[in-house]
């Protein structure tokens, strides 16, 4: 494959590496957080925290401008410290976090809300701490469907193309993702090579959801299959 094909790629996956890692912290930490605690609101932000799922990806990136434009609300005070995220590949990260960040949140609670409390509650009488039952029992029972939203989390990521567009651009070599570098190649009338990257697009994609698949508890095909 020509540089017009690696070039892009290579940055797509940094992009959505990083992007993958930053939903999947923050995701899981909201999602065990709204799952185990109640509160008046928690439905609000439940939905305010699934927003971008439904927004056009426009839209969140006109947010993102907004936030953290060099005149935005974050934007200038970072200015300041020297980080520019605008025109960026970690711009780039911001618009793909925050698109996938809502697969990692509804996978993970639903993932923690499936945990038996009997088991933590059992892990408290053992004298285990609040973390400790966390990373030994709510984590580990929980993992195969934090990790089926962080790989979907990842092949969204990987795709993103409206709010990436948007806030980090298109430059070539620094913030063309795949996404982008298909658009260009489509409108220059260039179909080699937007074949070529609709096929690696494509087939990674296919592959990711595949795995992701594969983690879907087995007990819930088990439920469906009994059916």
């Amino acid at each position: 494959m020509s540089d017009s094909v690696w070039v892009p790629l290579l940055l797509s996956l940094k992009v959505a590496g990083w992007a993958t890692l930053l939903a999947a912290v923050a995701g899981t930490a909201a999602a065990y957080g709204l799952s185990r605690w109640r509160w008046r609101g928690r439905d609000l932000l439940d939905a305010l925290l699934t927003l971008p799922l439904v927004l056009p990806p426009t839209v969140l990136g006109y947010y993102l401008l907004v936030l953290l434009g060099r005149r935005g609300v974050l934007g200038e005070t970072l200015a300041g410290w020297g980080i520019e995220l605008v025109f960026t590949w970690q711009g780039a990260v911001i618009a793909a976090a925050v698109v996938a960040f809502p697969l990692v949140f509804k996978s993970a609670r639903a993932a923690f809300e499936n945990v038996d409390a009997q088991l933590e509650n059992a892990a408290r009488v053992l004298g285990v701490c609040e973390a400790g039952v966390f990373f030994r029992v709510t984590l580990p029972l929980a993992a195969r469907g934090i990790a089926a939203g962080v790989l979907l989390a990842f092949a969204r990521a990987l795709g993103e193309f409206g709010a990436t567009l948007m806030i980090a651009g298109n430059l070539p070599g620094r913030t063309q993702t795949l996404s982008v570098a298909i658009y260009e190649a489509v409108q220059a009338g260039d179909d080699a090579t937007a074949n070529l990257l609709v096929l690696v697009t494509s087939v990674t994609c296919v592959v990711v959801l595949l795995l992701a698949g594969r983690l879907v508890p087995v007990s819930g095909r088990r439920d469906s299959g009994a059916r």
